[in-house]
């Protein structure tokens, strides 16, 4: 792991300037750690939008289908019961089970999805770090690439301070 600098800040618009500043300086931003959504914050990172509600619609309309052609197929093909003169391919009670399953389908194929294309792991080293856990709460942190050949940046450091960061601490090596 290469070395990274982190910078934990009380709320977000500092961090957004700080990132702005940064970014216009030429620093190589990593990732942000947020509570709660930051507006511009993606787009300063260059995140792209995601297509994972697509691909939950298909997998949901999927799953749907195939129930409901196996419950046609059971009703009108397989095993045919005239109940009262009704017709065997009445859609109306074969709608309810595929729209339940097809909506759970939808969002299991979107966890994997999300899983799968962020790479999401279920530990990663940052989350041993002392205070990380605030993150998720009440503190947000920038992560900066640090330079390629130099020790601690004391002037990047500085500047992150001026700019309202509580901390900066360093990880990798």
């Amino acid at each position: 792991m290469s070395r990274m600098l982190l910078a934990e800040f009380a709320d977000g618009r500092s961090l957004l300037g700080a990132a702005r500043e940064l970014k216009q300086k030429g620093r190589r931003i990593i990732d942000a750690f947020t509570p709660v959504p930051v507006d511009g914050l993606a787009e300063l990172l260059g995140v792209a939008s995601s297509r994972i509600r697509v691909i939950m619609f298909i997998g949901g309309i999927a799953v749907a289908a195939l129930l409901y052609a196996t419950e046609w197929y059971t009703a009108v093909i397989d095993y045919p019961v005239n109940s009262g003169g009704r017709p065997l391919n009445s859609w109306i009670p074969f709608m309810l089970p595929p729209f339940a399953t097809g909506i759970f389908a939808a969002a299991l194929v979107g966890l994997i999805t999300l899983f799968v294309t962020t790479g999401v792991r279920l530990h990663d080293p940052l989350f041993a770090l002392d205070g990380f856990e605030h993150v998720t709460q009440d503190r947000f942190v920038l992560l900066l690439a640090q330079p390629e050949g130099g020790g601690v940046d004391e002037e990047t450091r500085a500047f992150l301070t001026d700019r309202g960061a509580l901390r900066c601490w360093e990880v990798g090596g």
